[in-house]
């Protein structure tokens, strides 16, 4: 990367888009690109290749064959719409996709990459017959162009060092939640430093374990709250709880009851019973009201539920749960149901340790998930600043 040289633009003029410096221009998305169409390419008909297949999220396999030269621009048509992608090399957008033509050769490809993220595509989204992007919308977004090519490439090095850094914080995050799914495997299933181990219904165990149900280390708690019910406490549902987290961290502000809720103490777990939310259990630090979509579980004694919350987040389990979902249009599963569920359960010391050790990894995935979201901010701010010629940067 060349040595940039950042300064603030004193010497701006006002624009139907704001205020941009006196020696751009602001122009029409279409005066700078056209949007072209993807052509189908079914995962069936793919042969496997170097070459990216795109679609309106990203990369989503790859064939023997390009349609279209890289480096380029991608934008969801349906599906994710409005999404932008950048692909470095030939690729192959699907019908899903807007791929980029350029109608203007001063742009860099990459600052056009930027400045399309910046006007926030997905927003444009119409529901129609068949909802998708238009083109015509698109076309007619005024964008602020700064005519020198080596200033347009100079802001991009800039906001590429930062993706690159959300790109390697992704990577992290994505080892480490492999690294944690081998260790639950491993743990849940043969412990730690055992040495003989005993044949059972449920598979190889430690000699020492326990086979156990659920039902053996916690039960339900049923306290219905019935409207009407409006106050400050935290009100808990599905949407709050992202999958694979172990602690509850989102909530609504206030219970405003409108249907029978649960209630719910601090040190609870709250399992997600709803298809497909069955990866999604939480030990809860506060005392609050769930939705009825949620089971509310209390652990025994002979059971930390600092490791009971990983057994409910293990591969068997999941898949336990799946098989006993009923229903068509809203399939859950019930406490009757994963009740039933056994597993191997060690001593409490045992316990403890294992869950330390996935607690660790947790900790680990929480960081690299802020540290993304702390960068993306600063992405966020370094656009409205460069892309707006609010900060100029000059290449020595």
């Amino acid at each position: 990367m060349n040595k940039i040289e950042f300064y603030k633009e004193t010497n701006l003029k006002e624009t139907v888009i704001g205020r941009v410096p006196k020696d751009w221009k602001v122009v029409s998305v279409y005066e700078i690109l056209s949007l072209e169409y993807g052509k189908g390419l079914p995962e069936k008909e793919r042969i496997i290749g170097e070459y990216p297949v795109v679609g309106s999220n990203g990369i989503v396999g790859y064939h023997n064959r390009s349609l279209v030269k890289g480096p380029g621009i991608v934008i969801g048509r349906k599906g994710t719409i409005g999404a932008v992608s950048w692909v470095e090399q030939d690729f192959w957008p699907i019908d899903t996709t807007y791929y980029v033509k350029l109608k203007k050769e001063n742009v860099n490809w990459r600052w056009l990459y930027f400045a399309l993220i910046k006007l926030n595509l997905p927003k444009l989204h119409l529901s129609d017959v068949v909802p998708g992007l238009k083109r015509e919308i698109v076309y007619s977004l005024k964008v602020p162009f700064p005519p020198s090519i080596e200033e347009q490439r100079a802001i991009a090095e800039v906001l590429s060092v930062v993706d690159l850094a959300i790109q390697r914080t992704d990577m992290v995050i994505a080892k480490t939640e492999r690294l944690k799914k081998g260790l639950m495997q491993t743990l849940l299933t043969r412990g730690i430093g055992h040495k003989e181990f005993k044949d059972t219904e449920i598979g190889k165990i430690p000699k020492t374990w326990q086979i156990v149900s659920m039902s053996d280390v916690c039960k339900q708690r049923n306290e219905i709250v019935q409207p009407p019910v409006n106050n400050k406490e935290p009100l808990v549902g599905l949407e709050h709880i992202a999958s694979g987290e172990t602690r509850l961290r989102n909530y609504s502000q206030s219970a405003d009851v409108k249907s029978a809720k649960f209630r719910f103490h601090r040190g609870d777990i709250l399992y997600g019973k709803l298809r497909p939310y069955l990866d999604k259990a939480v030990i809860a630090d506060f005392d609050g009201i769930c939705s009825t979509d949620l089971l509310v579980l209390t652990s025994k004694e002979n059971v930390l539920r600092e490791f009971l919350i990983y057994v409910l987040h293990s591969n068997n389990f999941i898949k336990y749960a799946i098989a006993t979902t009923r229903g068509t249009n809203h399939p859950r599963t019930s406490w009757s149901a994963i009740s039933k569920f056994k597993f191997g359960l060690p001593e409490r010391s045992e316990q403890q340790k294992i869950a330390e050790i996935l607690s660790a990894a947790d900790m680990k995935i929480e960081f690299e998930k802020k540290e993304k979201v702390r960068l993306e901010l600063i992405k966020q701010g370094l656009m409205d600043l460069l892309l707006t010629g609010k900060v100029r940067v000059r290449v020595n």
